[in-house]
């Protein structure tokens, strides 16, 4: 007589099947086991209202997110790199987040950096096994020569992805700071790294699917960890993106505005700024505030790591 019990899982996947019922983002949820048959709608509308739940779970961890933010910023401040890793969903939200960094903030290459488990095609498709090789992590930060001005963000829905949490481990060990990004309460990840940061979504509309409402969250905080830095490394003047370069059309267009927006000079005086700089905003909103040329511009700026604000009070 055939049975329809569900067979025990086998070894050695038995205690890998335990470990992730245990997981809120991996929780069932067996009232929606009918959206299939809802209609479009309806889908979009139970999305929706689970997507609004995401920002409150980030609002709970600010605390720890503003520390490692300040831990972040004092070691870039040294000369140190911010590395992103993870795999999957998690470590193609690094790589997205460190590939903005210089087209937004004009950053030095390679000052930001992702790495995901499986390398650079694992970005389009998926690497057999990459997520689970500690080893994979310990080459991937060999190759950068990790420093210990350097920050190590570790990022994994579940917390456990052996990728990210090895390389919070070695990074540790080699006296880097370490951040622990996961999306679950009382992770390794979190527990392995100095500032662990848990943004606890719950379970997802589809179980299992932590592309949803977890990787929204770690795009949130990465977007809070890589434009806080920024700003507090002085890439921003107010809210102005004043470290932008100028290499398109559009670009220099806004680089015209923002020059504008800070000094509130006339047209033919931004001209002339944007001109004697090289195009350099941060240079010609010190000419026109700080009246002085732009050798003087470029000298100050030098003077004080590139802060704007510092060099406005030097030129006054």
């Amino acid at each position: 007589m055939s049975s329809t019990a569900s067979p025990a899982p086998a070894a050695p996947y038995a205690e890998l099947q335990r470990q992730l019922e245990q997981l809120a983002t991996g929780a069932h949820r067996p009232e929606l086991g009918e959206i299939d048959r809802l209609d479009t709608l309806r889908i979009a509308e139970l999305m929706n209202a689970e997507d609004r739940s995401v920002p409150e779970a980030v609002a709970a961890q600010l605390p720890a997110i503003a520390a490692a933010i300040d831990g972040v910023a004092a070691r870039m401040a040294r000369g140190g790199r911010l590395i992103y890793a993870g795999a999957g969903t998690a470590g193609r939200m690094g790589v997205l987040d460190a590939s903005e960094c210089p087209p937004t903030f004009n950053s030095a290459p390679g000052q930001v950096v992702g790495l995901i488990a499986g390398g650079a095609s694992a970005m389009v498709t998926a690497v057999e096994g990459a997520e689970d090789s500690r080893e994979l992590a310990a080459a991937d930060l060999d190759a950068l020569g990790l420093t210990g001005n350097d920050t190590v963000v570790g990022i994994s829905a579940s917390g456990r992805t052996p990728y990210a949490v090895a390389a919070v481990d070695l990074a540790r060990a080699r006296g880097a700071l370490t951040v622990g990004l996961s999306c679950n309460a009382g992770s390794a990840l979190a527990a392995a790294a100095e500032h662990g940061i848990e943004v606890v979504v719950g379970p997802e509309l589809l179980t299992g699917s932590t592309r949803l409402k977890a990787g929204t969250a770690q795009k949130l905080v990465l977007n809070m960890i890589s434009t806080i830095t920024m700003i507090r490394l002085g890439k921003t003047y107010g809210n102005l993106m004043v470290d932008v370069r100028a290499s398109n059309e559009k670009l220099r267009a806004r680089c015209r505005r923002i020059v504008a927006l800070a000094t509130g000079a006339e047209g033919a005086v931004i001209e002339d700024a944007l001109a004697a700089t090289g195009g350099e905003v941060k240079n010609a909103i010190l000419v026109v505030l700080g009246q002085v040329d732009a050798p003087t511009a470029a000298r100050l700026l030098a003077e004080h790591h590139g802060r704007l604000r510092d060099a406005l009070l030097d030129a006054a």
